[in-house]
């Protein structure tokens, strides 16, 4: 059973993942060349966003500790939604900090794309 849950969160975390790195890859490779300056700096808060989660979840691999209840049904049930809260965590950085890392992505486009 537990092996199987595992396999099984793996392969959600997996899905999770590769769904929020194609949405924000569709949103890259769009032209931005007619863009409004809002949408435009909605991408580059989607990018601080998700770069802030990258950054997050490797931190989280440095800290974790390895204890006896590693493989209980509780630990895996919450590593399963991890994921999803780390994603929401840097969703809300983003939005508290005031976009600074964006807001330089978002000035540099304009200047070196003459956006």
């Amino acid at each position: 059973m537990s092996m199987a849950l595992d396999a099984i969160t793996s392969y959600a975390n997996t899905q999770a993942n590769q769904a929020s790195t194609n949405a924000l890859e569709e949103k890259l490779n769009t032209d931005f060349s007619k863009a409004s300056d809002e949408e435009l700096m909605s991408v580059c808060k989607d990018f601080e966003s998700y770069f802030l989660e990258q950054v997050l979840k490797q931190v989280e691999k440095t800290i974790k500790i390895d204890d006896d209840e590693e493989s209980s049904y509780a630990s895996q049930v919450v590593d399963c939604f991890k994921d999803t809260a780390i994603e929401t965590l840097a969703d809300e950085i983003t939005e508290q900090s005031g976009g600074s890392f964006a807001q330089t992505m978002y000035e540099q486009m304009k200047r070196n794309y003459n956006l």
